[in-house]
C-alpha cells in the first residue's frame, strides 16, 4: 500500500511547458509543493495561434530546467520522489514526446514508477488538489480543443454525456478575437472587451439552447459573429465600442448555452446517481473566465447542485494537474510501463473501457 506519494508531474502538450511536485498523501491545501510553468505566449502570438514545431522545440530548449527548479523548490532529490507523471496524450504531439521522454528517463534512471496521464484527466481531477470533493461528480470540461459534460464516477471511471457537435467553447473565443484584432490569447481578450460591452446589442444566436440531450455546437455563433464583424466594417464601423458589445453579446450567448447544457446533464447525472451528493464541477481553461463561472453556478443552484471549479491558475494547463493525476493513479496502482506511447487523440473515456 503506498502511504507516501511525492509526484513530479511533467506537462508539455500544448504551449505550456510546466513541472510541478504534490503530495498525494497531504491533506488538502498543503499538496503543493512546487510549481513552475513557462507560457510560450509571445512567441506564437505573430502567427494567432500556436505553431507546433515552435511549441516542440520551446518545451525541449525549457523543460529540464523547470524540472530541476520545481524539484529545488519542493527540497527533494530525485530519490526522494515517489513516481513521476507526465501528459502523454492528447495534445500536439511533438510537444508530448519531449515531455513524455523527459519523464521515462527520470523514471528509468531513478526507478521510480512512471504515470502516462491524460491530460483531460489531469483538468477532470485538478479540483480535487485544493479541495476533498468526493466522487461521483458532474463534469463540464471546457478548454481550447475540448468541450464536453461527463459524469466522473472515479479516477479512470468516466461516462460522456455530451460535447461539442463541432467547435469547442475555447476554439470560438480564439476565433472571435481573432477576427475582432484583438490578439492571442483569444479567451481573456475577449473578457477583457466583453466588461465594457453592452450584451444586449448583437442578437446572436444560442445554438442548441433548450434542445434535448446535452451536446453543443458552436460553429453558427462563431459565423454569427464574422458577418456582425463584416457588416460593421462595411459601414465604417468597429471602434472599440462596437468590439467591445459584440464580445459582450458573444459571451452572453456562449454563457446561455453552457448553461442550458448543464442544466440537461445535471438531470441526466441525477437518474444516473440518485443517491450521490450533487457536485458540478467546471474545468479547463475557458473555467477561468469569471462570467462564464457566474452563469454557471447560478444554473448549478437553480438544479440544487453545489459547484466547484479550481482556481483559475488551476484552470488552465499546468504541471500541479498532471502531477495530482499521477498521485490519484498511483494511489490505486495504475501504474504504467516505459513503452508507453505518446497519443495525439485520447479520449477520455476511453480510460473507462480499458478499465472495464
Amino acid at each position: 500500500m503506498v502511504t507516501r506519494m511525492r509526484i513530479l508531474g511533467i506537462e508539455t502538450s500544448c504551449d505550456e511547458t510546466a513541472a510541478a511536485v504534490v503530495d498525494g498523501s497531504a491533506p488538502s491545501g498543503t499538496r503543493l509543493l512546487s510549481h513552475r510553468l513557462l507560457s510560450q505566449t509571445a512567441e506564437h502570438a505573430a502567427f494567432g495561434g500556436v505553431v507546433p514545431e515552435i511549441a516542440a522545440r520551446s518545451h525541449l530548449d525549457h523543460v529540464d530546467r523547470l524540472v530541476g527548479e520545481a524539484m529545488g523548490d519542493a527540497g527533494l532529490s530525485f530519490d526522494a520522489i515517489d513516481g513521476v507523471a507526465v501528459t502523454a496524450g492528447p495534445g500536439l504531439i511533438g510537444g508530448v514526446i519531449v515531455g513524455v521522454m523527459t519523464a521515462k528517463a527520470i523514471a528509468a534512471v531513478t526507478g521510480k514508477p512512471f504515470l502516462g496521464v491524460n491530460h483531460l484527466e489531469g483538468h477532470a481531477l485538478s479540483v480535487r488538489l485544493e479541495a476533498d470533493v468526493p466522487f461521483p461528480y458532474l463534469l463540464l470540461l471546457v478548454s481550447g480543443g475540448h468541450c464536453q459534460l461527463l459524469s466522473v464516477d472515479g479516477v479512470g471511471r468516466y461516462r460522456r454525456l455530451g460535447g461539442t457537435l463541432d467547435d469547442a467553447v475555447g476554439e470560438a473565443f480564439d476565433k472571435t478575437a481573432k477576427m475582432l484584432g484583438l490578439g492571442f490569447p483569444g479567451g481573456p481578450a475577449v473578457e477583457r472587451a466583453a466588461r465594457a460591452g453592452d450584451a444586449k446589442r448583437f442578437a446572436l444566436p444560442r445554438p442548441m439552447l433548450g434542445r434535448p440531450g446535452c451536446d453543443f455546437s458552436f460553429s453558427g455563433l462563431k459565423t454569427a459573429v464574422r458577418q456582425a464583424a463584416t457588416a460593421l466594417a462595411a459601414a465604417g464601423a468597429g471602434g472599440e465600442r462596437d468590439v467591445a458589445d459584440l464580445c459582450a453579446s458573444f459571451q452572453a450567448a456562449v454563457a446561455a448555452v453552457l448553461a442550458d447544457r448543464a442544466r440537461h446533464a445535471m438531470r441526466a447525472f441525477e437518474r444516473l446517481h440518485e443517491e450521490s451528493t450533487r457536485t458540478f464541477v467546471v474545468a479547463g481553461g475557458v473555467a477561468a473566465n469569471a462570467m462564464l463561472r457566474a452563469s454557471l453556478e447560478a444554473a448549478a443552484a437553480s438544479e440544487g447542485f453545489a459547484m466547484a471549479a479550481p482556481p483559475p491558475w488551476l484552470c488552465t494547463d499546468n504541471g500541479a494537474m498532471i502531477a495530482w493525476a499521477g498521485a490519484e493513479r498511483l494511489r490505486l496502482g495504475l501504474v504504467d510501463s516505459l513503452d508507453l506511447a505518446p497519443r495525439p487523440r485520447w479520449p477520455l473515456d476511453e480510460l473507462s473501457r480499458a478499465a472495464g
